[in-house]
């Protein structure tokens, strides 16, 4: 499916993060002093959740309440200019839309500020949010607590939804209605949730007792950088750990978690295959740089590195670290399964793309991976335009295709340590002789890192 159709029913926020350094305390208060550099705004709440479904090639209508203010006016404005184009259908107007505003330095919140919230008005209108569930291939309910999602028309039209319901709930909402395909709570959530229960037990006791309480098929209990505990009516409960933990901040996780489920359904994907998705997009998103990465402009020295990386040996792994502590981020070009049958023979790759990708992916060193079906990496790289394009030091610059690209950008190529005796055709042809029957492909080219 080429673009989904999602639509998002919650309560919306204007975000807004104030960076700045301490270097001194207020003369007159125990408290730190920031001198502000940085002021950035983003949608928060249901509006986060629509923005991050934009910027994964959704069609979204997001179902709100905003205030007829310029917080309001500013949610939409980034709706539509740094999302894909986000549908607003405002089911009412609100005194005032809320904002969150997070004081923070060296990447940590000092203090957060909050508007007063205004709860969602006691009916509200709902023929446009019906059109727009006639025409959607999933629907992401985004409870932030404050009446959207608990108001009887808008539960009426999600209980008639034809197609797949993801309900991210909040203590102080409802219930999911009826005929919802999941609920993605936090830990946190369950727990408070299930607070009538003796004792505090196992999450995925708890997440089951909650999915029960609820009635419904499935419950995708998120539990940090541990993984997901997904509950069932099927049989015993599944356990998705991450790829990795990502130190940093979690803030939009939840929303990026339950938005990547509702996708995936929404293309036909088996539940226990969308929930494991999306935890994998949840970690390279957070790699990332989470929220902070819908900036305007990036910050950071972003490095690359490219290969096939066939069978993950030493070598890779000694390149992949030293190319890490070159910047702030690292981006592996992986090259697709056609592009290593033409570069190494009609033998390889001996794993496929999604098996390299995942085991890239679960390296600490390796925030996100790219994959590109071109036999150079230079499309790859005038797409991404990284500060640094890192090679193992066997490769020759001059026989680099992609090197005279740097400088268009202002990029450069640094050379890595290269370990002898390391290599992947090595690796296979050792193999071959421990087991003469296996095929030995003498026409399969070399290589030396990857």
């Amino acid at each position: 499916m080429s673009e989904p159709r999602i639509v998002v029913v919650g309560d919306s926020i204007l975000d807004r993060d104030v960076d700045g350094s301490v270097t001194r305390v207020a003369p007159d208060a125990p408290a730190p002093v920031v001198d502000v550099e940085d002021t950035d705004e983003r949608p928060g709440g249901a509006g986060l959740a629509a923005l991050l479904l934009a910027g994964q090639g959704a069609r979204v209508t997001l179902a709100t309440c905003l205030g007829d203010d310029a917080a309001g006016a500013r949610v939409r404005e980034l709706l539509g200019a740094e999302a894909t184009g986000v549908d607003v259908v405002t089911l009412a107007t609100l005194p005032a839309t809320r904002t969150v505003t997070r004081v923070r330095s060296g990447g940590t919140t000092l203090v957060r500020v909050d508007t007063p919230a205004h709860p969602a008005p006691g009916a509200l209108a709902t023929e446009a949010l019906a059109a727009a569930l006639a025409g959607a291939d999933a629907v992401l309910v985004a409870d932030y607590g404050r009446g959207v999602p608990a108001d009887d028309g808008v539960r009426a039209a999600l209980a008639a939804a034809s197609c797949p319901v993801v309900w991210d709930p909040h203590p102080r909402g409802p219930a999911p209605v009826p005929g919802t395909a999941v609920a993605t709570p936090n830990r946190a959530e369950v727990t408070a949730l299930t607070s009538g229960s003796t004792g505090a037990p196992a999450l995925d006791v708890a997440a089951g007792e909650l999915r029960r309480a609820w009635g419904l098929p499935a419950l995708a209990a998120t539990d940090g950088d541990r993984g997901v505990v997904l509950a069932t009516d099927a049989g015993p409960p599944v356990f998705v750990p991450t790829p990795r933990a990502v130190a940093g901040d979690a803030c939009g996780a939840g929303d990026r978690f339950a938005g990547a489920v509702a996708l995936a359904l929404a293309g036909g994907d088996r539940l226990v295959d969308a929930v494991g998705a999306a935890v994998h997009d949840v970690a390279t998103w957070l790699a990332g740089g989470g929220v902070h990465s819908l900036r305007a402009g990036r910050s950071g020295t972003v490095v690359a590195t490219g290969g096939c990386f066939d069978v993950l040996h030493a070598g890779h792994v000694a390149s992949l670290e030293a190319a890490r502590r070159l910047g702030d981020r690292l981006v592996v070009l992986l090259n697709s399964d056609a592009s290593v049958r033409r570069l190494k023979g009609p033998s390889r790759p001996v794993n496929g793309v999604a098996d390299r990708r995942r085991v890239l992916e679960s390296l600490a060193c390796v925030d996100e991976v790219v994959v590109f079906d071109e036999d150079d990496p230079r499309a790859a790289l005038s797409r991404l335009r990284p500060d640094i394009w890192a090679k193992g030091g066997d490769y020759d610059v001059a026989s680099l295709p992609e090197a005279a690209l740097l400088p268009e950008w202002g990029g450069r190529v640094v050379l890595l340590p290269h370990l002898p005796d390391r290599s992947t055709t090595r690796i296979l042809d050792h193999a071959r002789r421990s087991h003469p029957r296996t095929r030995n492909d003498s026409r399969e080219p070399q290589e030396a890192s990857s």
